[in-house]
């Protein structure tokens, strides 16, 4: 009696060389743009569902390419939307005056060594935060939605891939050419006034960054996490910038006092907030993580007993014994960073403490983190993932650590060493959440599309790597070219914000060297624990309004100029939305909507990465500028209408596009 074949064991084209080498190259390019983004807004793009549309239009005319192989394609570009978050910290130590360049290596294993970890620790959290939950997975969703229409049969898959790859492009290069001219600044980059409230000490201010990769990512964001960023915002600058601006009176000009109050306190009242409610999902976790374990555990057991074959395919991960054994191996290269970090930074007395201690806390800190960021991909989406919150939390938390355990050993000396060493362990970290934020999306995509994730698991490693060589040159261009924000000797007008790594290095410092109000931080906490008793109720009362607390916590300390553009993106990508919907293709058209937001994103950040080159190879921090500063108030309107106007066109645009798919 012939043996039977195992569920799901048919031939198919799903981990082939082609489709590694593609995602490999879509990487890097998104990697270079996501970096730049990161720098300038504080947010990064997801880049699996423009990853797909290319690779459908660019595979199609090969034999035997499945949807599938398309899906790893994906996998491995998804790790540019989430390694190059390590922005979110390793700019830190340039800020606080450790680095003044990315040493290349150095910089390279923080990444690889912590994604693979990333890797590692959501594979058991698969069961848990993706087979078994109920978590809506927004862009993984999309992601397979849009692999399935690139699937379709005959010219109508080809054509559906072709106008979603066109949709990307047109996108890409509107907003490339929009960036453009805002470098010579005849257009004006934000849209904004500070001032004092009826003449008196309060101070407010609005400020909406005109830029069409911003106005995207709200695109792609939604309506209920646009909402929540609003809500925080007017938490900030409706309430708390008058109330602290009347607190200390200053004479000064309003934009500098606004500015000054918000970065110094405001900011760290956001951060509260932020904290509190990662810790709140971390809670709410504990039941669906142990689950999960079990799950793997007993998967593991079979395998042991020689059932491995009786698994279902789409229930096939690496082995739990073979996840053990490749993170055992990643730490032990981590364990040489840091020991060498530590006897460089003149700490090399305490360096078996320190790396101890270190290897514990990137360990334990690391799968909690992955839970987190696991959890809320699943809820809200990649895009706008805790790893601000989850970056503010493990950055107190070793500072803490260093506070008890070592700074009494030092005698009162090398504060700023350890400020050091705890922004590196927690890039460690980072690199490890970044990975875990979306990996869980990718196995989503992988489970309605029918794919293994084992193969999924090894794709995503691949992108890792790719993603961890090229992030470091592109960090040191950008910095060479337009520097960090209160860095001596970056040009205040064109550095980058970096806002997430300033503000986790503040953090730092502050703890390290005792002088962080622990009172700002506390009335962020009694506000997002407001905010968590409001979306709960929401939750239990209503079924679809929600408040996400992180992103209030969001909304709350991003510069304005990020902010309000998000949530004009988010309105009007809603209202689009809502239009497909009469659609007979409702699906089709807001798949594109998608696509085009990409697209949006990809060209400014890509074209940004281009101009850094310019400007290193000028000497100039505005090489391309056609008009000087006496132009500034007529580039804001001038840049205002031409904004709404290209805004208006590309939505118009995109309606016909779709409607004459409709009609072929």
């Amino acid at each position: 009696m012939p043996a039977t074949k195992p569920p799901g064991a048919e031939p198919r084209t799903e981990l082939s060389f082609r489709g590694l080498v593609l995602g490999a190259i879509i990487t890097v390019v998104f990697t270079a743009a996501n970096v730049f983004f990161g720098l300038k807004a504080g947010l990064t793009f997801a880049s699996s569902i423009p990853a797909a549309v290319i690779s459908m239009a660019v595979l199609r005319g090969f034999k035997g390419v499945t949807i599938q192989e398309n899906n790893i394609v994906q996998t491995v570009a998804s790790a540019a939307g989430t390694l190059s978050s390590i922005i979110f910290v390793l700019p830190g130590l340039i800020m606080i005056g450790w680095w003044t360049g990315f040493p290349y290596w150095e910089s390279f294993w923080i990444c690889a060594l912590g994604g693979i970890l990333g890797v590692m620790y959501s594979i058991p959290l698969r069961r848990a935060l993706v087979t078994n939950s109920d978590l809506p997975y927004p862009e993984g969703v999309a992601c397979a939605e849009v692999l399935k229409v690139g699937a379709g049969s005959g010219e109508a898959g080809a054509e559906g891939s072709k106008d979603g790859l066109l949709a990307v492009v047109v996108g890409s290069i509107v907003s490339a050419v929009f960036y453009l001219i805002t470098a010579t600044q005849v257009f004006a980059s934000d849209f904004v006034d500070y001032f004092r409230i009826r003449g008196g000490n309060s101070i407010s201010g609005y400020d909406f960054g005109l830029s069409l990769a911003l106005f995207g990512v709200g695109h792609l964001v939604g309506l209920s996490c646009g909402i929540a960023m609003l809500v925080g915002a007017l938490v900030t600058w409706a309430g708390l910038m008058p109330w602290l601006t009347a607190l200390h009176p200053d004479p000064g000009a309003a934009a500098d006092v606004a500015l000054a109050t918000w970065k110094h306190q405001a900011r760290f009242i956001g951060a509260g907030t932020i904290g509190i409610s990662a810790i709140w999902t971390l809670l709410k976790l504990v039941k669906p993580v142990a689950s999960g374990l079990a799950s793997a555990m007993a998967a593991s057991r079979v395998r042991k007993a020689g059932q491995g074959a009786t698994l279902p395919r789409t229930e096939q991960d690496i082995p739990i014994g073979l996840v053990g054994l490749i993170s055992l191996v990643c730490l032990a290269p981590i364990t040489w960073l840091l020991a060498r970090f530590a006897n460089e930074s003149g700490l090399g007395d305490h360096v078996l403490s320190l790396v101890l201690g270190g290897l514990i806390y990137v360990v334990l800190m690391s799968f909690l983190v992955s839970a987190v960021c696991g959890y809320m991909a699943g809820l809200i989406g990649s895009s706008n993932s805790p790893l601000s919150g989850v970056g503010i939390l493990v950055v107190i938390g070793a500072a803490l650590l260093l506070v008890f355990g070592i700074k009494p050993l030092l005698g009162g000396n090398g504060g700023a060493a350890l400020v050091a060493f705890a922004l590196f362990i927690t890039s460690v970290v980072f690199a490890v959440a970044t990975i875990a934020n979306n990996n869980l999306q990718d196995l989503k995509t992988g489970q309605l599309v029918d794919a293994t994730p084992w193969k999924q698991q090894v794709a995503l490693v691949i992108g890792v790597v790719a993603g961890a060589a090229v992030i470091p040159p592109v960090l040191d261009l950008l910095n060479h070219a337009y520097g960090f924000s209160g860095v001596p000797g970056a040009n205040p007008v064109n550095a980058l914000a970096a806002p997430q790594a300033a503000l986790i290095s503040a953090l730092a410092k502050g703890v390290i060297e005792g002088q962080l109000d622990w009172n700002l931080i506390e009335y962020g906490v009694a506000i997002g624990v407001g905010i968590i008793l409001v979306d709960e109720i929401l939750g239990r009362t209503t079924r679809k309004l929600r408040v996400p607390p992180l992103a209030v916590g969001l909304g709350m300390y991003l510069p304005l100029v990020v902010t309000l553009m998000i949530v004009v993106g988010a309105v009007v990508g809603w209202w689009y939305d809502k239009r497909a919907e009469r659609e007979s293709d409702a699906e089709g058209a807001k798949q594109l909507g998608v696509l085009l937001a990409s697209g949006l994103i990809v060209g400014e950040s890509l074209l940004g990465v281009i101009l850094a080159g310019v400007v290193v190879a000028s000497g100039k921090d505005t090489p391309l500028a056609l008009v000087g500063d006496s132009f500034a108030n007529a580039a804001q309107w001038i840049g205002l209408a031409a904004f709404a106007l290209t805004v208006a066109a590309l939505y118009r645009w995109l309606g016909r596009l779709h409607q004459g798919r409709a009609k072929a």
